[in-house]
């Protein structure tokens, strides 16, 4: 069942009692299908009109209802609003009077927007309710997309003398780390960083203090690139708010803490992964992206070749059994097995995961998180999902024996488990569950397949260029010009829309190795590695780097690419 609750425009109507619980589990639900807003959901299946919708906010927030038609939105007004701070709080100012602003909200039911603009506009706010859709189309009217160039930004904050005393006192201890996090110079520059991240796609955003310099930089399609670095006395500040956002404890900057920062920017939910690691000089901090709206949790959406798309969507519908995604760290794993979850998540069956962490919250599914410090390990909590009657179950990972055995006991009592685990290719994952302690006989018994992958860039379709491959390149690949033929090869030249890199966006590889008969004999008599893969190969498995030979002649990826990764 759909959770009104967590809407908190539906929880307001239910308060009120505008509507029954059977609409808005109908709302919710087409929510949670489509993703639009559950306004805009409400208006169109004429459940409720605007000007109710609008009426309730204000009385709820106890303020009125403003027709943007007539407000005077002049230069005095706009520019109380910074044009960043506008888009990314998605806010608009409609009058100023004396210290008072007063603003419409995109979404004013969200409190700490509130709180937030408060420090960076340096004015008292006071919220007003008008059309969101209007509010959204005049914030792209009066600010124009023109991102604040970075370098003024960094030039400001070098000037800044005040800032610079603030963190000298932080250091002599007279000053409070929390106001310093809470500059609005220091909240502008952050939001910037992470709005210009998300612009371009990036995957993880890193803080990095060295002796002389702060870096700054960025990771788009699996490689880093650097940003223009901020001044080197910004690092604490910075880092102070980044832990603020994710509510951290700012004042502990001996141990790792981790935490997340939920943001809406230019108008996307986006989720981030807060890690913080003490350093020599200073606290480096990482920031993994999970952007929901580019998000597509689908087994159609993978880029699987159709015999393993067909196999991977008959095995996750097997009673029980094991499914094992294996390869390095960032490769998609998690995603795959999600878009497996999402595949078998029906009404008729109870599917838990534990993870560590929970990355993405999916609708209907029981999601555990990993809590070491508190003794809720893997183990531990498979052996408690046991006792609440699963069909499906998600392990994050079988990184010990312990857990590895649990898996094994689930499936043989009757439940489908998916895991991942850390090996180079598909068959080694079969040697390294023996190499774990697990007995032969049981993996055999359980196991049904292993799919190994990797994530490629993909060269940019804007700047696609062909080239003749040397001899020197098509012997890495084991190919000779016969079996090149007349296939064309293609790299990125390097464009605006690429950054200049010739790649944008990544694809998978993959190579399934199914648990046949003659595999299960070999398990059983502890075949190394190299035995089970001559064997696999011989039944007709497609490599990994036979794969990505299918990805250079599709004309997606580059020779390069794929030595790289196989």
């Amino acid at each position: 069942m759909a959770d009104v609750s967590s809407n908190p425009l539906l929880a307001l109507i239910r308060e009120r009692g505008l509507l029954d619980d059977m609409q808005l589990e109908e709302v919710t639900a087409e929510h949670t299908r489509s993703g639009r807003s559950a306004q805009q959901i409400l208006l169109d299946y004429g459940f409720l009109d605007l000007d109710t919708i609008l009426q309730m906010l204000a009385d709820h927030l106890g303020t009125e209802v403003v027709n943007l038609n007539e407000a005077e939105l002049t230069p005095e007004v706009l520019e109380v609003v910074p044009a960043a701070t506008a888009r990314m709080y998605q806010c608009l100012p409609v009058a100023v009077s004396g210290s008072t602003v007063r603003i419409a909200l995109v979404d004013p039911l969200n409190p700490s927007v509130i709180d937030e603009l408060g420090f960076t506009v340096g004015k008292e706010i006071q919220v007003v309710v008008g059309d969101p859709t209007q509010v959204e189309k005049l914030i792209q009217k009066a600010y124009p997309q023109e991102v604040e160039g970075m370098s003024a930004v960094l030039q400001e904050l070098g000037s800044d003398e005040d800032l610079a005393k603030g963190v000298a006192e932080v250091a002599a201890g007279a000053f409070d780390l929390s106001d310093l996090a809470n500059e609005a110079p220091i909240i502008k520059f952050v939001n910037l960083v992470l709005t210009q991240a998300v612009q371009d796609r990036a995957s993880d955003i890193h803080f990095e203090p060295f002796e002389d310099e702060f870096k700054i930089r960025y990771r788009v399609d699996g490689a880093l690139y650097e940003m223009s670095p901020p001044p080197k006395h910004l690092a604490l500040p910075v880092t102070s708010r980044i832990k603020v956002m994710a509510n951290l404890d700012i004042s502990e900057r001996r141990l790792p803490q981790d935490g997340r920062i939920s943001l809406t920017l230019s108008g996307r939910q986006v989720d981030m992964r807060v890690s913080t690691l003490p350093t020599q000089f200073g606290e480096s901090v990482v920031l993994r992206v999970l952007d929901r709206s580019a998000l597509q949790l689908e087994l159609e959406n993978l880029g699987f070749p159709k015999f393993i798309y067909d196999y991977t969507a008959d095995i996750i519908q097997q009673p029980n059994g094991i499914f094992v995604v294996t390869g390095p760290t960032g490769c998609g794993k998690t995603t795959t097995l999600y878009s497996c979850l999402r595949r078998v998540n029906a009404l008729d069956s109870k599917l838990l995961t534990v993870e560590d962490p929970v990355e993405f919250d999916i609708e209907g599914i029981m999601q555990v998180p990993v809590n070491d410090n508190v003794g809720m390990t893997f183990s531990r909590a498979l052996r408690s999902f046991l006792r609440q009657d699963p069909d499906i179950i998600m392990l994050g990972e079988m990184r010990d024996l312990e857990t590895s055995q649990v898996a094994i006991q689930a499936s043989l009592t009757g439940h489908l488990v998916m895991t991942t685990l850390h090996t180079n290719d598909a068959p080694g994952a079969v040697t390294r569950l023996v190499d774990m302690g697990v007995e032969p006989f049981l993996i055999s018994s359980t196991l049904m397949a292993v799919l190994a992958q990797r994530l490629v860039r993909t060269i940019c379709k804007r700047c696609r260029t062909p080239f003749e491959p040397t001899e020197n390149q098509l012997t890495t690949l084991n190919l000779s010009p016969h079996d090149v033929g007349d296939k064309v090869f293609y790299y990125g030249r390097g464009c605006k829309a690429c950054n200049d890199t010739g790649y944008r966006g990544r694809r998978g590889i993959f190579e399934l190795l199914p648990i046949s008969d003659a595999i299960r004999l070999l398990i059983n008599e502890r075949a190394p590695t190299v035995v089970i893969r001559q064997k696999a190969i011989e039944l007709g498995m497609v490599t990994l780097r036979e794969d990505g030979l299918r990805a250079i002649f599709d004309g997606d990826t580059t020779v390069e690419e794929v030595l790289k990764y196989t």
